[in-house]
């Protein structure tokens, strides 16, 4: 809470990207910083596969519209990172495109940092064992069946062309101005409680003053009759 009045009251611009395999824990983490959170201040960009037109799109312009204004910190649930991981090892885009995401990535994310956005990326990094677990769980588990989908399913055929993908990805786009850091994400509960911490370590924030709050009295007026609310207007008591 206190991160986000110094959000406010600076208007600051903050984008945190989290990425990983599937069933790393992101929206996990994401859960767990926003719950807390006005939704107002904090939001977060969970983009659908892209359309006909976006594909045909300069790669990057599908994702600036959702980059915060003054005052909001976004938070991206996969990122433009998507061509580096799961449109390159599923061939959803050319040898050719992927290098030049490779070219542009740099000087895309130091625009950012330049318009004085604070930019921060995450890599959830687990097992190839936990990661099988995970969707085992997820198969028994009728409640948690909605979190698998056929792309998830194919990600365990390719884990090593994954970790080779990582791999470059983590190489080619580590740079001073817009780091990884690489989260050990095998124990979910300390996993968030690390990312958290540093999340909070990037962006120094001190407490902002704030007026204290009065609860108005309420205006009483001796001629207004409330009316009673027809019975078949009411939800059923179930419990």
């Amino acid at each position: 809470m206190r991160l986000q009045d110094w959000v406010q009251h600076k208007k600051l611009k903050v984008v945190v990207l989290f990425e990983g395999r599937d069933s790393a824990g992101k929206g996990g983490a994401i859960k767990r910083v926003t719950q807390r959170l006005n939704p107002r201040v904090c939001r977060v960009v969970a983009l659908p596969a892209p359309t006909e037109r976006e594909r045909n799109q300069w790669y990057f312009q599908r994702y600036v519209p959702h980059l915060p204004t003054a005052g909001e910190m976004v938070l991206f649930d996969r990122s433009w990172y998507n061509r580096a991981g799961v449109e390159r090892v599923m061939g959803f885009c050319t040898p050719d495109e992927l290098e030049e995401f490779f070219r542009s990535v740099p000087d895309f994310e130091h625009m950012l940092v330049r318009s004085g956005i604070i930019l921060i990326k995450y890599w959830f990094s687990i097992t190839d064992e936990e990661q099988e677990f995970r969707f085992r769980m997820r198969i028994e588990d009728p409640l948690k069946q909605w979190k698998l989908s056929p792309m998830d399913l194919e990600s365990r055929v390719h884990w090593e062309a994954y970790t080779q993908a990582k791999e470059e990805m983590l190489e080619r786009t580590h740079t001073a101005h817009a780091p990884w850091w690489v989260v050990q994400a095998v124990d979910k509960k300390r996993a968030r409680l690390n990312m958290i911490a540093h999340l909070l370590g990037q962006i120094p924030y001190e407490n902002v003053p704030k007026p204290e709050i009065v609860l108005p009295a309420r205006v009483r007026n001796p001629d207004y009759l409330r009316h009673p609310v027809p019975p078949e207007m009411y939800v059923p008591e179930a419990y």
